[in-house]
């Protein structure tokens, strides 16, 4: 399958014809997602009418633009107007969108073709994506075993060769964890970088999205794209940004710094060995590596309980809204409080529940000092310890995941088990950093052996150029990354 870079290169040329790529995209669709379940729904004919749309542009003589004919697919909480946004759950089930996100609207106007909505744990509330009402998605290196999540449908439809890019979005991980799992490139910009108009809002002082993609360079071409100031969203920075394509790609002299607190006995020793060997390619590269003992990062270790405090909190407030009036179906009820209560008990999966329950608790009168505002002051310090080493380091590597893809089930009747899914990507989210996995090899022993590892690289906030020209160059130095069987099927 071609990249998305050069699909757009060759359409905007005449070498290649945008309905043919789509007819190839739609084709493996059909023959591939029945093992995976990257998607929720496709909308064909819209998808045939936007290649038709970028044909009639080149014939006008006109550019279609940066992604001209690259077909692209759209985790299901980022609105399209007519499309679906089940957002995973059976609360929004049959609702379509009135209207399309900020980065939707972006991509459309560079010629991007929308194929369809992917898989999702329900409101973006897990690792693995089995908390979607709709059923799992699996990962195409083996589909007994887990994509990652909550963005795992979007991973897959990658990591399949079904599309060469997707949008996903993150809170807690849900970009790079299941880019990891499944041997893709995914990218979280720094917070307010990417507008989140549009995007169902789960931790909205989290929430970002950003791009999955089979290479860097794409993901950097998808981000350059998508980010950018939108007035419908104030938390989007108003100022100059750099295009992530136009920086330099070189590892020469890059000070990166490797946390002890990313590489200790929580990480899978056979994960830890394949950074180690990430590691020498980036100082090959010229890249200058340096271990940062425990100490400099003192309150790292309390990321997972104040996201998910954090998180929850801000979960129970934006998801009051899905009552069974305004939005999707409603149960049947005498009363209002009634009806209130017996659709959120009928409609919100297990793992909702669970959080709006720990984050009402948590808001309660009585328990918000001791609970909420402490984990904002906690955040705050994981924030300026952050900000103090990217005053030595240009950027943070370490694994991206604890361990490798895990079994279908596996973990799923153990919440805390899950979350632990979460240790090594909360951190950049509490702290607003763009981060970066990328594939670095495969794991050579155990359960998992022949699966895929992501190494992690996180830089200052505003760095995102940086961020990806380190990834793009972390690629071209170690060769292209290994592909599923699935990947190329047909070629």
């Amino acid at each position: 399958m071609l990249s998305a870079a050069d699909i757009a290169a060759r359409v905007r040329s005449g070498d290649e014809d945008p309905v043919e790529i789509l007819e190839g995209a739609i084709a493996r669709l059909l023959e591939r997602d029945p093992q995976v379940h990257a998607y929720l729904d496709h909308d064909l004919e819209r998808a045939r009418q936007l290649a038709d749309r970028v044909s009639a542009s080149l014939r006008r003589g006109e550019d279609p633009g940066r992604l001209a004919g690259v077909p692209i697919s759209l985790k299901d909480n980022i609105a399209v107007a007519g499309g679906t946004l089940t957002a995973g759950s059976r609360i929004l089930e049959g609702y379509r969108a009135p209207y399309t996100s900020h980065v939707a609207e972006r991509l459309l106007a560079e010629g991007a073709v929308l194929l369809g909505r992917t898989n999702l744990d329900e409101f973006a509330m897990g690792a693995s994506t089995e908390n979607s009402a709709y059923g799992p998605s699996r990962n195409p290196w083996d589909v007994e075993r887990v994509p990652g999540g909550s963005s795992g449908g979007s991973a897959a439809a990658v990591a399949a060769g079904i599309v060469p890019v997707a949008l996903g979005s993150e809170t807690g991980g849900s970009i790079r964890q299941p880019a990891a799992l499944t041997g893709i490139t995914g990218f979280k910009p720094t917070y307010g970088a990417v507008s989140r108009y549009g995007l169902v809002a789960f931790g909205s002082s989290l929430d970002q999205i950003g791009p999955l993609a089979a290479n860097a360079q794409d993901a950097a071409l998808l981000y350059d794209v998508i980010a950018g100031h939108d007035p419908r969203d104030p938390t989007t920075y108003p100022g100059e940004r750099r295009s992530a394509l136009a920086e330099r790609a070189d590892l020469e002299g890059l000070r990166i710094g490797v946390p002890e607190e990313f590489l200790d006995e929580a990480v899978d020793a056979r994960v830890r060995e394949r950074i180690s060997a990430a590691l020498r390619v980036l100082e090959d590269g010229g890249a200058i590596c340096q271990g940062i003992p425990k100490g400099r990062l003192p309150t790292v270790h309390h990321s997972i309980p104040v996201y998910y405090l954090v998180a929850c909190c801000e979960a129970s407030s934006n998801l009051a809204r899905f009552d069974g009036i305004h939005f999707g179906p409603r149960a049947e009820a005498d009363e209002l409080v009634e009806l209130y209560s017996a659709t959120r008990a009928q409609l919100f999966g297990p793992e909702v529940r669970r959080r709006i329950v720990l984050g009402t608790f948590a808001l309660s009168a009585g328990y918000a000092d001791a609970w909420y505002k402490k984990a904002l002051a906690v955040r705050r310090l994981i924030h300026d310890e952050f900000k103090a080493l990217f005053e030595d380091f240009d950027l943070l590597a370490g694994p991206t995941s604890p361990f490798g893809p895990f079994l279908l089930g596996e973990r799923a009747a153990d919440p805390y088990s899950m979350y632990l899914c979460d240790l090594l990507t909360a951190p950049a989210c509490l702290a607003g950093l763009p981060s970066v996995s990328v594939p670095c090899g495969l794991l050579r022993k155990g359960p998992c052996k022949g699966l895929p590892v992501g190494l992690c690289l996180t830089g200052a906030a505003g760095s995102d150029h940086r961020v990806l020209a380190a990834a793009r160059a972390f690629e071209a130095a170690r060769g292209a990354p290994e592909r599923c069987a699935m990947y190329g099927a047909d070629e």
